[in-house]
């Protein structure tokens, strides 16, 4: 397997620039040369006459030249070459760009195949700049790959470029592949082999030969996964040198002492925490609830029952916004009773950063809640004993592990309000017991949501007026901080300025995105959240957690281009207090597909429904990116589509964790090599 981790930019036909370029989609060695999968295939098997020609769409034709080829300057730098070609039942043309060489092999007489789009130009059929193959008098084959595969390409790279470069990988390094997977594995899921697999992922001799292929390294990309989350789960249970943290009465008459009662769906979950808590091995446990449901107050239980057991606790969120609310909020709570909560983010001024960090290590602060500077270097604890993470998506199963490091096995709490359907939660969050608060406080009133086109955004304005004057607040979101050449789509700046000149000039406003300083989000959050601005215009920055109860009116500009989890986790940023909240969306797509999720946003406002549709819609894309996860990266399975092959490679993962727990046997050495390449220190630590 050595060779397959040599550079590609010795091989043939790769220059510096060629390197460059393919570094840009992460092809580096050889190993990704065979693991850069094609997106799609354009089967090249069935030949067409002219006369069944489907015009606007691509085909192939074997055809012979039938005149000179005519050659027109259409303007300086663009020459055409025309070639009449014929076949038994028609006439056209093949029309070329800047290709002046044609001249000189393209002769009356010759056969050719030609591939490539066809279009009608003055009741003339004409293929445009297609691929072409000179075929001699003896040759009946095509000369042309009927299968061909098309890969995801960057500036500076063809698919020719990249068809070349995976057949000269597969000729010279075939023999350097190792399989992997454990004969009874294969056969058991009558799997093919993995030179098969990659020679026939790329260079299919037929389609059933691909679909072989691709079902073999789909299973096996899932596998790898669900056997890497287990073997790490595993450790965890294995391990019994956790903390037992007793449930004393003063947790019950601090639940007992909040201004409102607990949803049955909080009982519970806590209840699972307490219980995890009291066990003496280190819970790892994900808390998943919809936007609004409840999760903060019941982290904060969780780290007062742990400081009463004279252990300090930290929460880590995302942003600053929300670790600032999160702090806001237990301090208002635990302050009176005699715990000391401190706020660590980035932006503290460094002197009180220090002795914020004497105060953590001498054990004089019980909590700390921050952001990622909660996982610097130099921050130490006397007596950590539980860790929760807010808006897990945001952080990677490294990134948890640093700050649980930071004591001696601490319990770990994750909680989401992103919806996940619960089977892909138990693949992505493999390592993880899975709670779900999967009811909203009572008196929360339904946001109302309607979806509008481009044309009625005059209308909207107008409402937005009504709400203001009544004393609400609006946020705006735009999907990009700044106008942008390659995206058709407003922009907040753009938006900010067209409503301080014309609709809204008359109200103060206010514009916030993620490239603005830390200090000037906060400024302009803390000015919203008290009222001094009536609207903030905003990009996505505002999805987490931002909590303004006066806020009743949420517009998605260019909604389209938003995932619908987004636009849920949007919408939950109003419909906080008393008012009746609005979210209005508006959709400059004219697309059956987008009209669609419109509708879906308007007809439903459960997360975990939203959840499965954006899948179904769009596929798991940054959804479900594994690699946000700090988990290996799926190159070719889909965690929606391939539901089927998820479960099977599942079945196999808990046969082979039965038989052989820490893959010690013989015939699973290979395995076991593998998954530690994929995860990394995680599994190596386990396994060696």
């Amino acid at each position: 397997m050595e060779d397959l981790k040599k550079s590609i930019q010795y091989l043939k036909g790769i220059g510096p620039k060629k390197f460059q370029y393919l570094n840009k989609i992460n092809i580096k060695n050889i190993e990704d040369v065979l693991y850069n999968f094609p997106r799609e295939y354009e089967d090249r098997g069935t030949m067409t006459q002219i006369k069944n020609i489907t015009v606007n769409e691509k085909t192939i034709l074997k055809v012979k030249i039938a005149g000179p080829i005519q050659e027109k300057a259409v303007k300086r730098g663009l020459k055409i070459y025309k070639v009449p070609i014929k076949d038994d039942t028609g006439n056209m043309y093949a029309v070329f760009y800047n290709v002046p060489f044609l001249k000189n092999i393209l002769h009356i007489g010759k056969s050719l195949v030609l591939y490539g789009k066809v279009q009608r130009s003055f009741d003339q059929l004409q293929i445009i700049h297609p691929e072409y193959t000179i075929l001699d008098e003896k040759q009946e084959d095509v000369g042309m790959n009927k299968i061909r595969p098309m890969y995801s390409l960057t500036n500076g790279i063809t698919q020719n470029d990249i068809s070349k470069l995976s057949q000269q990988v597969l000729d010279t390094y075939k023999d350097s592949i190792k399989e992997f997977l454990p004969d009874d594995t294969r056969k058991l899921n009558r799997l093919c082999d993995i030179q098969f697999a990659l020679s026939n992922i790329h260079f299919p001799l037929s389609i059933q030969d691909m679909k072989i292929a691709k079902f073999r390294l789909v299973f096996e990309e899932l596998f790898l996964l669900q056997l890497g989350l287990w073997l790490i789960k595993i450790q965890m249970v294995k391990n019994n040198n956790g903390i037992r943290f007793i449930k004393k009465n003063e947790v019950d008459q601090f639940v007992k002492s909040l201004p409102f009662e607990l949803t049955q769906a909080q009982k519970k979950v806590l209840e699972e925490i307490q219980s995890g808590m009291e066990n003496n091995k280190p819970m790892n446990r994900l808390v998943q609830g919809d936007v609004g449901s409840g999760k903060t107050i019941i982290a904060i239980i969780a780290l007062y029952q742990c400081v009463l057991n004279g252990y300090q606790g930290a929460l880590m969120a995302p942003t600053e916004i929300l670790a600032e609310q999160h702090y806001e909020a237990a301090y208002n709570l635990l302050e009176k009773l005699g715990i000391r909560v401190a706020l660590l983010t980035g932006s503290i001024h460094k002197k009180k950063k220090e002795g914020l960090l004497d105060q953590l290590k001498s054990g004089e602060i019980d909590i700390i809640i921050g952001t990622h500077a909660v996982i610097q270097e130099n921050v130490a604890f006397e007596k950590l004993g539980l860790v929760i993470t807010d808006e897990q998506h945001r952080f990677g199963v490294r990134q948890r592990g640093v700050l649980a490091s930071k004591g001696c096995n601490p319990d770990v709490v994750v909680m989401t309000a992103t919806p996940i359907p619960r089977t892909l939660a138990l693949i992505l969050y493999g390592d993880l017991d899975i709670s779900i608060i999967d009811e909203l406080p009572p008196g929360r009133k339904k946001i109302k949501t309607y979806c509008v086109a481009k044309a009625q955004r005059e209308r909207v304005y107008n409402f937005i007026k009504k709400e203001i004057e009544l004393g609400r607040q609006v946020y705006i979101v735009a999907p990009l901080v700044e106008n942008s050449e390659k995206i058709e789509a407003l922009s907040a700046t753009d938006i900010y300025i067209e409503l301080k000149e014309s609709y809204l000039n008359e109200y103060e406003i206010g514009l916030l995105h993620g490239k603005m300083k830390p200090h000037e989000k906060e400024e302009i959050m803390q000015k919203f959240k008290q009222g001094e601005l009536q609207v903030l215009v905003a990009t996505t920055v505002i999805e987490v957690g931002v909590n303004v109860p006066n806020a009743s009116t949420m517009i998605i500009e260019n909604s389209e281009r938003f995932g619908l989890a987004q636009l849920h986790q949007l919408r939950g940023r109003v419909g906080r207090g008393e008012y009746q909240s609005y979210c209005i969306l508006i959709n400059y797509s004219k697309s059956a597909i987008a009209k669609e999720r419109m509708k879906i946003m308007e007809s439903t406002s459960d997360g975990f429904i939203i959840a499965e549709k954006d899948l179904e819609l769009r596929g798991p894309g940054e959804f479900f990116g594994t690699s946000q996860h700090g988990l290996p990266e799926l190159k070719i399975a889909n965690l929606f589509k391939h539901m089927r092959i998820l479960k099977q490679a599942q079945k196999e993962a808990k046969r082979i964790m039965d038989e052989d727990p820490m893959l010690i046997l013989e015939k699973n050495r290979e395995l076991k090599y593998k998954i530690i390449e994929k995860f990394g220190k995680m599994i190596e630590d386990i396994c060696l």
